[in-house]
């Protein structure tokens, strides 16, 4: 075996395997601690400011405002049929981990429901609100989780009637609110839809990171010396890719490179040198998983 696959295996692999038992641990660790954080901030943002974003958490202050019926029961009422439900029409995909998510957040929500209102500004509410349930959301994710209501009621309506699952998510929020419109009050809607921003927001960033990486596509009739250049100057690699030109014809080479945020300077800099009339895009990607950038979970 060659030094770079051993290097490769020690540092693109993840430090337990899927089904290590330590690994098995710290996902449940992560869905209870997610769920907690998400309890907490139910009861001292959302609740007390009747900020309802979307989901059975949502529907369940909604209810409690109109009908005085306690959250985390609504929620447990909500959330255990919603799994049977799932498990028998969509099968095993719902597992202890669904399970366990949907019983843990409104028993944290139970738990914590004394602690006081962190504030009474439904702006602030909102945001707040929307960090804190983004987080816990994240790490439940993280811990390859969920915590049931929406998630399985946006999948059976994918299964069922073929509507993509981000759209039936949104289907499902967008119900919760318009039902927080007419029933609470129009401004306790937009005060949700703000915290279901902020929510997805933060969400994302809890997933992908903060930093956010950049792919060059490089067209220059230098491509040997460019790809010298690069791999020496910037010490990162590329790769070749065989396009065609729309006007000539003719067969092209096309270099293609992810670089952090920092060196795009750098790289610019060095595809000048080197050819000044190089045809360059430089575009955002999300995440990028290998060697020299993050490594998975």
């Amino acid at each position: 075996m060659s030094s770079w696959s051993l290097k490769r295996g020690r540092r693109g692999a993840p430090l337990f395997p899927v089904n290590h038992p330590i690994r098995i641990v710290l996902d449940y660790a992560l869905i209870l601690f997610g769920a907690f954080i998400m309890g907490i901030t139910f009861n001292m943002f959302q609740l007390p400011n009747k900020i309802a974003s979307g989901g059975i958490s949502g529907l369940s202050i909604v209810l409690e405002e109109v009908l005085g019926w306690v959250p985390a029961i609504t929620q447990y009422a909500f959330n255990i049929p919603l799994f049977i439900l799932g498990v028998m029409l969509l099968g095993k995909q719902f597992g202890i981990r669904t399970l366990i998510g949907s019983i843990a957040m409104p028993s944290f929500i139970f738990l914590t429901s004394d602690l006081p209102a962190a504030t009474y500004n439904p702006l602030l509410a909102s945001i707040f609100g929307g960090i804190g349930i983004g987080l816990g959301l994240g790490l439940v994710f993280h811990g390859r989780g969920s915590t049931g209501g929406n998630a399985i009621t946006a999948q059976l309506i994918h299964t069922y009637l073929g509507v993509s699952r981000p759209l039936a998510i949104a289907m499902c929020d967008g119900i919760v609110i318009i039902l927080a419109g007419i029933l609470l009050s129009f401004e306790d809607a937009m005060y949700a839809l703000i915290g279901l921003f902020v929510m997805s927001k933060t969400l994302d960033v809890v997933q992908v990171g903060f930093s956010y990486t950049k792919v060059a596509f490089i067209i220059t009739d230098k491509t040997e010396e460019m790809s010298a250049t690069i791999l020496k100057d910037l010490n990162r690699g590329l790769t070749k890719l065989h396009g065609e030109g729309g006007y000539t014809g003719e067969g092209r080479i096309v270099l293609m490179v992810v670089v952090g945020q920092t060196e795009v300077i750098k790289l610019k800099q060095l595809v000048q040198s080197v050819d000044s009339n190089a045809f360059v895009i430089i575009s955002d990607t999300n995440e990028v998983l290998g060697e020299g950038f993050k490594i998975p979970a």
